[in-house]
């Protein structure tokens, strides 16, 4: 069972949040909030919260921009509605309106970037963090310029849902070898529009989403993160060895975790890898 919480985020836009069956009536162990990366939504998570959910209370959060929530209308200030401050207001807002805290996050890519700073910045919030994929490097001018290009070679809209899940998952000439995982993930943001299949969201918002984080370092807000941190990275994922194992060593709890088989999109690459990294670091988290 899913179901559907509405939260207020920062400046009043509405949040989605879904929650992943029936909560334990005595939950023992601490809730969990999932937080998706740039361009994915809630519901990539379902298949983690199922195992999650048979013990604690488990909830996903469509962040702006995505999914089913509140997408900032144009204008002067949408650039700041779609920045930093804002994603980490809106996790915050989640927690505390939904009584998770503290609460273990579990965020990836960009998602894992918004635990990690609100863990630094509300470390009463929360217990411990994982973060799945997400470098803490900054990734400068040159990479938001390839994402502005291939936003553009994408052939919208697609004639079917598994005409997208062929392109993201074979056909996209960033993909060199076949990739089914990633074409699920891509086939599941995708909805019917009158003329095909087009994404839930804007191309444009996310390019100033991205905008707002890839020209900067967030070493240091890494480095304010106490709680017990896993790192886990996909061996061909975007995170590199080198500078997982150094996120590691900044964190002044941090453990390290690495799947083989899987590419960035670790939970739909090697779901039950992930799951035999994330459980004896779950157990580990003592119960508040």
């Amino acid at each position: 069972m899913v179901q559907r919480i509405d939260v207020t985020g920062a400046d009043g836009v509405r949040l989605a949040a879904w929650e992943f069956r029936d909560p334990p009536a005595e939950p023992r162990k601490p809730a969990v909030l999932l937080l998706h990366g740039l361009m994915g939504r809630a519901l990539h998570w379902a298949g983690t919260a199922r195992w999650l959910g048979e013990d604690r209370r488990v909830i996903a959060l469509d962040q702006r921009g995505h999914g089913h929530s509140g997408h900032p209308a144009p204008g002067p200030d949408r650039p700041a509605r779609l920045g930093r401050e804002a994603f980490v207001a809106d996790a915050e807002a989640a927690v505390e309106q939904l009584g998770l805290g503290p609460v273990i996050l579990i965020g990836h890519s960009m998602g894992a970037l918004t635990g990690w700073q609100l863990a630094a910045r509300r470390p009463d919030l929360v217990q411990a963090l994982v973060i799945c994929d997400m470098r803490a490097s900054a990734l400068g001018e040159a990479s938001q310029q390839e994402w502005q290009e291939w936003f553009r070679r994408w052939p919208l809209p697609f004639p079917t849902q598994d005409a997208a899940r062929r392109w993201f998952g074979e056909d996209d000439p960033r993909v060199e070898r076949p990739d089914p995982g990633r074409g699920a993930f891509f086939a599941e943001v995708m909805h019917q529009a009158p003329d095909g299949w087009r994404p839930l969201f804007s191309r444009s918002q996310m390019l100033t989403v991205r905008e707002t984080w890839v020209h900067d370092a967030h070493w240091e807000e890494l480095a304010q993160v106490r709680c017990p941190t896993l790192v886990v990275r996909g061996l061909d994922g975007e995170l590199g060895r080198a500078e997982a194992q150094e996120m590691v060593r900044v964190l002044p709890a941090g453990q390290y975790a690495e799947i083989p088989d899987a590419g960035h999109y670790v939970h739909y690459d090697q779901p039950a890898a992930l799951r035999a990294a994330l459980e004896p670091f779950l157990e580990g988290v003592a119960v508040s």
